[in-house]
């Protein structure tokens, strides 16, 4: 296994009140404020693991609260440890 070669994975996060609420809300700039607060938060979550330029978020997944990024191994067990993070999964590409 190559530890320093950076690999597509998914991570879902753990339950967010915060994003519970913008997701319930009928209002009509609830959907731009769902997808800035997300975005926000999973950068932060990046930022906080790992130095600038170590990963390539690529997307926020508005609907599950997740993000896909260009991460190594190692990092993937990082973020599995964070109290925030609920599942990391490398994407599985079918043939």
């Amino acid at each position: 296994m190559d530890d320093t070669k950076s690999e597509l994975h998914f991570v879902f996060m753990n339950y967010d009140p915060e994003y519970e609420r913008l997701r319930s809300s009928k209002a009509k700039r609830a959907g731009s404020e769902l997808d800035l607060y997300l975005s926000r938060k999973h950068d932060r979550l990046l930022a906080k693991n790992f130095q600038p330029g170590t990963y390539n978020k690529t997307l926020s997944l508005v609907i599950v609260d997740g993000f896909a990024v260009e991460i190594t191994d190692n990092q993937a067990n990082t973020l599995r440890s964070d109290k925030e993070v609920r599942i990391v999964e490398k994407n599985q590409e079918l043939a």
